[in-house]
């Protein structure tokens, strides 16, 4: 997928992330992850924001990561950055009292985003400490929001799921991180759940993936 179409897929779920949030019932409703949607909702808000730092930080070397490698410091950890990014989260989230208010800024921010990232040249961009070009970048944004929209979605009636090219997308990241293929009977859906560590392992499962099974969750 080239990186005009990766972006053009990452204002899909951007926008379906924001039916999801335009509804207030759903702000205080609990993720996937140990964030409210309010809360998650804060999360994305900052990525979309980096999104637009980065577009505008060229690197100064020739990229050091990209759409995968760029994962593999994001395995579920308990560090300080990791706990210094929820407190960041909580505290965005605790700034906008009136989840509408940060509804109005995610709308404005993420429209922003998906539109750098349609008409961005490519390069090779600095964020997080890394060097990576522009599609590279544009991919990991997709992979998150795509993944974020299902955890928003766990508690959430009639909600738009991610479209099946976005999963096939977050998909073809998990497998060169599992080192290997993912079981044949995991559909799209299936294997962004398990390889992410929403959804656990069962033991056919552990059985099909022998020692790549030790790799799982393979990213947070």
């Amino acid at each position: 997928m080239t990186a005009v179409s990766t972006a053009d897929l990452l204002a899909e779920v951007y926008e379906r992330v924001t039916q999801v949030v335009r509804r207030p019932e759903t702000w205080a409703r609990p993720t996937r992850t140990s964030w409210t949607v309010h809360e998650l909702l804060a999360h994305l808000l900052l990525d979309a924001r980096r999104a637009l730092v980065t577009l505008s930080t060229p690197a100064d070397s020739l990229p050091d990561t990209d759409r995968v490698s760029y994962w593999r410091g994001f395995r579920p950890q308990d560090t300080d950055g990791a706990r210094a990014h929820v407190a960041l989260v909580r505290a965005t989230a605790a700034a906008h009292p009136d989840p509408a208010a940060l509804v109005d800024e995610w709308v404005e921010t993420s429209r922003a985003a998906a539109h750098a990232c349609r008409v961005a040249e490519p390069d090779v961009l600095a964020t997080q400490g890394h060097a990576i070009a522009t599609g590279d970048l544009v991919h990991t944004l997709l992979l998150e929001a795509t993944v974020h929209l299902l955890d928003l979605t766990v508690d959430v009636p009639d909600a738009p799921e991610p479209p099946d090219a976005a999963l096939a997308e977050v998909r073809s990241v998990l497998v060169p991180l599992a080192r290997g293929p993912l079981p044949a009977g995991w559909d799209d859906l299936t294997a962004v759940l398990k390889g992410t560590g929403r959804s656990p392992l069962d033991d056919a499962d552990r059985a099909e993936l022998g020692e790549q099974a030790r790799l799982f969750p393979l990213l947070g």
